[in-house]
């Protein structure tokens, strides 16, 4: 369960549940979910999680571990977590207190284990049983760490300050007991890892200002120009095309490629049937403000996320790009090839190979201290409503671009034509290849602005990012507003048509409102602002267990 999911279901599923059920459902769904073949991949990519830095690896008990944030769990749920933890980026799972009558359950869950697993018990007999079947035996009571390894910890608040204050000194390995996994929600291991990432922060536009940012990163050789630079071309240039392509569909609507290959212009457009035009008006104003949209959201996702080291950001503009680029080509389908549609994919598409063809530089970010919890939380309930809304965008997207390749029209399209295919097919064979060519590619990039929203929400959603609350914002308005507006001036107003429409902007106005706070905090407030490094350390740890054995492996 991501964040976004735990914290605003925690409660309707503990009512719905009980609360103890619910949370073993979460963590068993979670267990299941990592069990099935490329599930562990899956998730991790999902949830955007990267490796932990090499600073947090060291040893525990004598046993290598990638990351020294791991857990503590109980028995009874040993199983589960060993399966499910480490997906979420723990290093390492510790069962505690073991018993006699644990061993059967701790041998099955320390089996296929992906992270070492080290039990604690005050029993040398269940210390001998467990041995070969787990990484160490840590015995109760006794202080770990010396030359076994690092200490281990128990961090009894999901504090990000408490937990960096704790990881700072190399011979401690942090351990989140269950009630800081309840309370924080799975994804406190990777903003943890992400706040203890060593990172040389880049300063910002307000620091340089646009002229000397540019000068200093970007340089005058095109050869040497960086990544970022030209996913922001590439998102530039998107939203040019687009407010290029609006001015045409409120000038002249058809140009002479259009006419050629109808046959007709305008006025023959017109004299065929009255609504014609205003029909096309609306699908080309409707597709222009799909591509700024992108535009927008690609310009956000290069500046903000890639110049910043973010592999998320990386990972989301290609794989929206890998949607948005060639379902440009879907006119190709209809033999109808545009001479400015193609020159604009020509040009944009080098810039997007560009932008993705290296990896993000070294960790630039600047992580801001975590801030009211409240206020987070109301956020994570933002940030579920907006990727709603984005799945909801790419199934709109995916309706559309399969209604134009095949039947072309829904029911309230011909309504508003007063017309039927059949009809139009009569007066003019081109005009529904012509139209069809016209849907097709605004659903495919509402499929790509949709998974842009949605990876950039699911991925970016961090306290003080600002650049990302307008960038969906300026997303938003962008998108919504010229479709709507068109609607109401040529009279298309049918309100099952619109009906996603409306749904989409409450959702994501909503969603921005409870964020606002949240993604546009000012550094220094309530804290430091380096992802809780300037927050001292609160006497919530303590050191747990000592090394009394670690089996041959």
């Amino acid at each position: 369960m991501p964040d976004w999911t735990y914290h605003p279901l925690r409660r309707p599923a503990g009512a719905l549940l009980g609360t103890g059920r619910s949370r073993r459902a979460a963590l068993r769904a979670l267990a299941t979910l990592t069990s099935l073949p490329g599930g562990r991949r899956t998730i991790e990519a999902a949830f955007g999680h990267t490796a932990p830095p090499p600073v947090l690896a060291g040893t525990v008990a004598g046993v290598a571990v990638v990351s020294r944030l791991g857990a503590v769990v109980p028995p009874r749920a040993a199983r589960d977590a060993v399966r499910a933890l480490p997906t979420q980026g723990a290093g390492l799972v510790v069962v505690a207190p073991v018993g006699p009558d644990d061993v059967e359950v701790v041998r099955r869950a320390a089996a296929g284990r992906r992270c070492p697993v080290l039990v604690r018990t005050a029993d040398p007999a269940v210390a001998a049983a467990l041995a070969p079947h787990v990484d160490a035996v840590l015995a109760t009571g006794a202080a770990a760490g010396g030359a076994a390894g690092a200490a281990a910890v128990e961090l009894r608040t999901p504090s990000i300050g408490d937990a960096l204050a704790a990881l700072s000194d190399p011979a401690v390995a942090v351990l989140a007991t269950p009630a800081v996994l309840v309370e924080a929600g799975p994804g406190w291991f990777q903003r943890v890892s992400e706040a203890a990432t060593p990172t040389d922060p880049v300063p910002g536009l307000r620091e340089t200002g646009l002229r000397d940012l540019v000068r200093r990163e970007v340089g005058r050789d095109p050869r040497r120009w960086p990544a970022w630079w030209w996913g922001a071309c590439a998102g530039i240039g998107m939203i040019c095309a687009g407010l290029g392509a609006a001015a045409i569909t409120l000038g002249p609507v058809l140009l002479w490629y259009d006419q050629g290959f109808l046959g007709l212009d305008r006025e023959g457009l017109h004299g065929t049937n009255h609504l014609l035009v205003p029909f096309l008006r609306h699908d080309r104003i409707t597709m222009a403000a799909t591509m700024v949209t992108i535009g927008v959201l690609y310009t956000g996702l290069a500046v903000g996320g890639i110049r910043r080291g973010w592999p998320w950001a990386r990972t989301a503009y290609l794989v929206s790009g890998a949607i948005a680029f060639p379902t440009l080509f879907y006119f190709l389908a209809f033999g109808f090839v545009e001479p400015l549609h193609t020159a604009v994919v020509v040009t944009l598409c080098p810039m997007f190979v560009l932008a993705v063809r290296r990896r993000p530089p070294r960790p630039r970010w600047t992580l801001m201290a975590e801030g009211p919890e409240p206020q987070r939380r109301r956020a994570l309930l933002g940030q579920l409503l907006l990727i709603v809304t984005g799945a909801g965008l790419f199934a709109g997207g995916a309706a559309v671009s399969a209604v134009g390749l095949t039947h072309v029209f829904v029911p309230s399209d011909l309504a508003f034509l007063q017309t039927t295919s059949g009809d139009l097919h009569a007066a003019n064979p081109r005009l529904l290849p012509f139209i069809a060519h016209d849907r097709a590619g605004f659903g495919g990039a509402l499929m790509a602005a949709a998974v842009a929203i949605t990876l950039l929400t699911a991925w970016g959603w961090r306290r003080g990012e600002a650049w990302l609350w307008w960038s969906l914002a300026l997303a938003a308005v962008a998108g919504f507003v010229p479709p709507v507006a068109v609607h109401a001036v040529i009279g298309y107003t049918d309100f099952w048509h619109l009906a996603p429409v409306y749904v989409g902007i409450v959702l994501t106005a909503s969603a921005l409102a409870l964020a606002r706070s949240y993604l546009c905090a000012r550094p220094g407030a309530h804290g430091g602002d380096r992802g809780g490094r300037a927050l001292r350390a609160s006497p919530h740890v303590r050191p747990r267990g000592r090394a009394v054995r670690r089996p041959a492996r």
